[in-house]
C-alpha cells in the first residue's frame, strides 16, 4: 500500500487539494487528544481526519501489519506516506497552518527534524506516566506478550 517515509525526507508529496490526511493516535491520552484536536493542517493541502487508535481501522491495521508500535508513536498517513512517532510531529508542524498561536509555536518547534527527534522521546516518557497514574492501559496492537500495562 504505502511506505513508510524515511527521516532525511523533509517534504511530503502533495496533491494540491483533497489530499487524504490521517493520524492515528490514542485519544484516551489527555495530551496526544488536546494536541490532535489543536493541530491544523493548511486548507489547500486537505483535511486532517483523527482516529483513535483504540478502534479498529484500516490505517491501524496497516501499522500493525508494518510492525509499528502504536504505543511507540503516532502515526501520520498523507496519501500514501506514512510517517511515525516524531516523523509524524515533524511532518504535522511542516503541513500545519502558522495562524494562531499553537500553530505557531508547533511550527517553531517541531519544523527541525532533529529537535522533533530529540523532543519527541520526552513527550512520550510523559505520555507513558499520565497513562499509568489514569490506570490506562497500552494498546499493544502488535500483541506482545506480557505487554498491556505501562
Amino acid at each position: 500500500m504505502s511506505e513508510t517515509r524515511a527521516p532525511s525526507e523533509k517534504r511530503p508529496e502533495l496533491q494540491p487539494e483533497n489530499q487524504e490526511i490521517l493520524l492515528l493516535y490514542d485519544k484516551q491520552c489527555p495530551m496526544c487528544d488536546y494536541y490532535c484536536n489543536l493541530v491544523r493542517i493548511r486548507e489547500d493541502l486537505g483535511n486532517l481526519t483523527l482516529i483513535d487508535a483504540r478502534e479498529d481501522s484500516e490505517l491501524l491495521g496497516e501499522v500493525t501489519r508494518r510492525g509499528l508500535d502504536i504505543d511507540q508513536g503516532m502515526v501520520l498517513q498523507v496519501g500514501r506516506q506514512l510517517y511515525y512517532g516524531s516523523d509524524a510531529i515533524h511532518m504535522l508542524s511542516l503541513l500545519g497552518g502558522r495562524s494562531g498561536f499553537f500553530n505557531r509555536v508547533n511550527y517553531v518547534i517541531f519544523r527541525s527534524n532533529t529537535v522533533a527527534h530529540i523532543v519527541y522521546p520526552t513527550l512520550r516518557f510523559c505520555r507513558n506516566l499520565v497513562l499509568k497514574a489514569l490506570g490506562i492501559s497500552k494498546i499493544n496492537n502488535l500483541h506482545l506478550k506480557n505487554n498491556d500495562k505501562f
